[in-house]
This record gives structure tokens, C-alpha cells and sequence, in this order.
């Protein structure tokens, strides 16, 4: 691992911890996002997570975490209005909610993060839109992730594309380097001018992940001084991935292996591949 002005840039074999951590990763995010229905509680959909971990031998980068206090679950899971950093318990989901769940997981010292939104039950077409969008951000922020271009690039292309539909973006909380450590540089805003930043090279990791709200972009922390909620109250959905800058493109660190995980890697995967098909109608996006 090279270092330069503060940023840590991986090798090819790092890359390939981080690669392993963020498949497994992904197999915590599909265990809790095959909880989701109507009935289950936000602490089941973390206890699915928890075990994909523990039968991997990977340890929870969210848990213990430092904060107001340590972190103490697995995952962050927020519903509706919730925006990240939700603590999950015994709240129970309810048809029409939209889940956003994070993970992180840690692979001989190195650390994955991802994150998705999924509907339960049937939502509605402005759910449903919110989803589709803040998905559709993430992609957008990865196309700009080549060598050469800069922080500001991703960061406006987000923010464009995100308000073109009527949406807003969080200003307070932004993607992040990560590697050996959870939270690295660079910082990555969802929104910034073009050409201006950290230029990208080859061998950095980031953190990508669009935070998007139906209403207003202001947000508020809760009493239990972790959930980041919208300050009005409208629904947010958050989609991230582990993404590796390269000479040949952006490589995504946090999805499945056909090869490893058959039928879940294409079904986890295409509900990211299927980013970009219409609304059709009020059926929730569900893995």
C-alpha cells in the first residue's frame, strides 16, 4: 500500500481482500433483504446480516463503531424518513415502508461497505421513483470514477442527475475512502461542482453512496443520537458500493460471484443491472 497526500492507494492483492470482504458483504446485505416483509423487525433483518458474517469469519466494521457511543448492531437499517445510521430493534415493518440497509465487513484488517433500499410489500409510485433514482445516482456517480477526473466530477454528476428528478441530496453526510480503515480519505460529497477535488488515481478506494430525499435536503439526528433522519419527515433511500479506481475503468468491489454464489449473484447483482427499467407500477423493488 502506497501512500500519497494522505491517500492510501491499494495493491492488486489488497484489492482483492477488499474484494472478498465486499462479496461477503453482499452476502449480508441479500440474507437481510430476503427478511423484509411485512411483520419483521428491523433487529431480524440485522440478525440474518450478523450470521453471514460470523459463518464467513469476517468481523462487522459498524459494530462498536465510534460515536456519541459504540455502535451496537451489525448493520445500520432505516426506515422511511430515516435516512442512515438507523439502530435496528424491535421495530416492526409494515406494508408501503422502504428499508435502507448498510453493512460493512472486515477481511484480514481490510473493510467492504455497501448499501441498498428495498420496498416491502407494495409501495408507492413515489417510493418507488425515490428507489429507482437514488440507484440510478449511484451508477451515475460510477461513471465518473476514472483516473484522471476528479472528486468534484462524481459529486456533481450525482447531484445533477438527483435533482433532474425532482430530488434532493444530503449535504452533511458523504461517501468516504475506505481500506484499512472504515473512513478514509477522500471524502466524497453528493454534490459539488465539476473538475474541482481530489484528482482520482489508480489503486484508491471510495465509498460511493448517493443519500437522496423525497422532500427538503435537511435532516436531523434522533435521540438516540445515531438515526439521521429528514427533517420533514419525507422518505430517503441510500445505495452504495465499494468501488475500486483502475487503468481500465471503475471496478466494483461489493457484488456477488456467479462462480461462487450462482443464483443469488443474479439476483443480487440484476437488482442492481435492472437500474434503469421504468415504474411500471406499485410493486416494490424486492430481491
Amino acid at each position: 500500500m502506497a501512500r500519497q497526500n494522505g491517500i492510501f492507494l491499494k495493491t492488486s492483492r489488497e484489492l482483492e481482500i477488499m474484494q472478498e470482504a465486499g462479496r461477503i458483504n453482499a452476502r449480508a446485505l441479500l440474507a437481510a433483504a430476503k427478511v423484509v416483509r411485512p411483520g419483521a423487525t428491523t433487529a431480524d433483518l440485522d440478525a440474518a446480516a450478523a450470521e453471514v458474517l460470523r459463518e464467513s469469519g469476517a468481523k462487522a466494521a459498524f459494530h462498536g463503531y465510534p460515536g456519541a457511543y459504540p455502535f451496537p448492531a451489525v448493520t445500520t437499517i432505516s426506515v422511511n424518513e430515516q435516512l442512515v445510521h438507523g439502530i435496528p430493534g424491535e421495530r416492526i415493518l409494515k406494508d408501503g415502508d422502504i428499508v435502507s440497509i448498510d453493512c460493512g465487513s472486515i477481511i484480514e484488517g481490510y473493510v467492504a461497505d455497501s448499501a441498498l433500499t428495498v420496498g416491502v410489500g407494495d409501495i408507492t409510485e413515489e417510493a418507488q421513483a425515490l428507489i429507482s433514482t437514488t440507484m440510478e445516482a449511484l451508477f451515475v456517480g460510477i461513471s465518473q470514477m476514472k483516473v484522471g477526473n476528479k472528486v468534484g466530477d462524481i459529486s456533481a454528476a450525482i447531484q445533477e442527475f438527483v435533482e433532474s428528478q425532482q430530488f434532493n441530496v444530503v449535504r452533511e453526510y458523504t461517501g468516504h475512502g475506505v481500506g484499512r480503515e472504515m473512513h478514509e480519505n477522500p471524502q466524497v460529497p453528493n454534490y459539488g461542482i465539476a473538475g474541482r477535488g481530489v484528482e482520482l488515481r489508480s489503486g484508491m478506494t471510495i465509498a460511493l453512496e448517493p443519500m437522496v430525499l423525497a422532500g427538503d435536503k435537511e435532516t436531523r439526528v434522533a435521540r438516540d443520537r445515531w438515526t439521521v433522519s429528514s427533517a420533514d419527515g419525507e422518505l430517503t433511500a441510500q445505495f452504495e458500493h465499494t468501488i475500486a479506481i483502475s487503468n481500465e475503468g471503475p471496478r466494483i468491489l461489493t457484488l456477488l460471484g456467479p462462480e461462487l454464489d450462482g443464483q443469488d449473484a443474479f439476483r443480487y447483482n440484476g437488482y442492481f443491472v435492472g437500474r434503469v427499467e421504468p415504474v411500471e407500477s406499485q410493486r416494490s423493488m424486492r430481491l
